[in-house]
């Protein structure tokens, strides 16, 4: 299986609601990320990393932030006469999907898929945190002669709704699939990456649409395993999926281990992003800053530690940050202190206020709010 014979596809919507603060006013898809990314990075890189060559991205609803950041796709190579990346909204507001249903969605944009000349098409998500060879998904599912290839991980089932968990043998093939098991053990659950031909595809979701179903999980996958070839493959190195305000928390806070860092980073398959011009970070003279992600344009005059400061931050003299997630052009004024705290874009902490909370339990200042 030749990269440039699959066709991307991308849910820039999934799972919007398991960090609604975060996703009001846009897609999971352009949430940002590590200071310098958003979501949608990661899955986009590891798409054109491998080869692929068109992409498209399925958008529902709160797009503009990711039509502005992801442009013409020049800073993925998908800024192409032919190919390239295609942003796939609604063509009026009665034709969002509601409740994020993967079924409506892919028959919004089958003519699109119809369309495309690739044989292969390979479905994804955004909340999904990874850096993958999809290479390696292609050899095995080509050596294996299957007819669905699904990207597992093995941990506690991520709290989003249709969650499947696969009871596989030892070659990888399904022999059973569970939909949201109430249960506390490890398991291997889908990551939301699944590779078949287009005209399976096609044919499943089709089928899926002439009767009633219930969702692409249970109508397509799970109503077709005993029919069909499916097979799991596992996912490796850095593979974390988001499902409320406390995993980003998290996630975000893992990248501060240098391991984790360079595992997700990995120089050989580089995450690219939207270019922003900026200059470099200014440390002022009273300034301390300890194991933290600091991006172009912050100016640092106070205290940092164990944090992720996005684009344009200003940390003022006197003030400390701990244990915070700063979005782009946050402004913390003099003397105030903040633990544990997540800040959208361009908010304003007056000097002398102190606003804490807890790892488990971070707050979450809006986009703009002056405190």
């Amino acid at each position: 299986m030749r990269a440039k014979n699959v066709l991307g596809l991308i849910y820039s919507n999934s799972h919007d609601e398991c960090i609604s603060e975060l996703t009001a006013r846009r897609t999971m898809g352009s949430v940002p990320f590590s200071g310098r990314y958003r979501l949608i990075d990661f899955t986009l890189s590891s798409l054109v990393n491998c080869g692929i060559t068109k992409v498209g991205v399925i958008a529902n609803s709160n797009f503009r932030s990711l039509m502005d950041h992801l442009g013409s796709g020049r800073p993925w190579d998908l800024s192409r006469k032919r190919d390239g990346l295609f942003i796939l909204p609604p063509f009026k507001a009665g034709d969002a999907d509601k409740g994020g249903d993967r079924v409506a969605a892919l028959s919004r944009v089958m003519d699109f898929i119809s369309s495309s000349s690739e044989e292969y098409i390979l479905i994804c998500d955004t909340n999904t945190v990874y850096n993958m060879d999809f290479t390696e998904l292609f050899e095995y599912h080509t050596e294996i002669n299957a007819d669905i290839t699904i990207v597992t991980n093995v941990g506690k089932i991520p709290r989003l709704k249709n969650m499947m968990v696969f009871d596989c043998e030892s070659d990888g093939k399904v022999k059973s699939v569970a939909i949201n098991p109430k249960t506390e053990q490890d398991v291997k659950y889908s990551v939301n990456t699944i590779l078949m031909r287009k005209s399976l595809l096609e044919r499943l979701v089709g089928d899926a649409i002439s009767y009633s179903y219930e969702s692409f999980e249970k109508s397509v996958i799970q109503k077709n395993i005993s029919k069909l070839n499916v097979y799991c493959c596992n996912a490796r190195g850095f593979c974390k999926m988001i499902d409320s305000k406390e995993s980003y928390f998290d996630i975000n806070m893992e990248l501060l281990n240098p391991d984790i860092r360079a595992d997700l980073f990995n120089k050989e398959r580089p995450v690219f992003t939207k270019i922003r011009n900026d200059m470099p970070v200014q440390y002022g003279l009273l300034s301390s800053v300890s194991n933290s992600l600091i991006s172009d344009g912050c100016i640092i005059d106070g205290t940092v530690e164990n944090s992720v400061l996005a684009r344009g931050v200003r940390i003022s003299k006197g003030a400390v940050v701990k244990d915070c997630i700063l979005m782009q052009d946050t402004f913390v004024g003099d003397d105030a202190e903040l633990q544990c705290i997540i800040t959208d874009k361009s908010a304003i902490i007056t000097p002398h206020k102190t606003l804490s909370g807890a790892k488990t339990y971070p707050i979450y200042i809006g986009k703009g709010i002056i405190i």
